[in-house]
């Protein structure tokens, strides 16, 4: 059994067990979190695909830890201008484990 949920403008592929790495959730750790954004279930042969989302299915996930992410780079480069930017920065994250899937 898996689902496709959308977190902060991103789609994860999660399983229960499983522990993803989101944009910053407005929750404390080892606090249960509850995502209702769900895109898409499979179980077994049964699929449920939402119109943009599931109706009535949730995930519960327990966050872990807020961590940084790995360091992005913007570089900005104009052509026959002899100027260039470079900037980079570490996005906040927060490490979810996937508890329990229903819908």
């Amino acid at each position: 059994m898996y689902a496709i949920v959308k977190v902060g403008g991103h789609q994860y592929k999660v399983a229960e067990g499983d522990t993803i790495e989101a944009d910053r959730v407005n929750a404390k750790e080892g606090d249960e979190v509850t995502l209702e954004k769900v895109m898409l279930i499979e179980n077994g042969k049964d699929i449920s695909i939402g119109q943009p989302f599931v109706k009535g299915a949730k995930i519960t996930a327990k966050v872990v830890s807020h961590v940084q992410g790995e360091k992005r780079v913007a570089y900005k480069y104009r052509l026959r201008k002899d100027s260039a930017s470079k900037h980079g920065f570490r996005p906040q994250m927060t490490r979810l484990q996937i508890n329990k899937i229903s819908g």
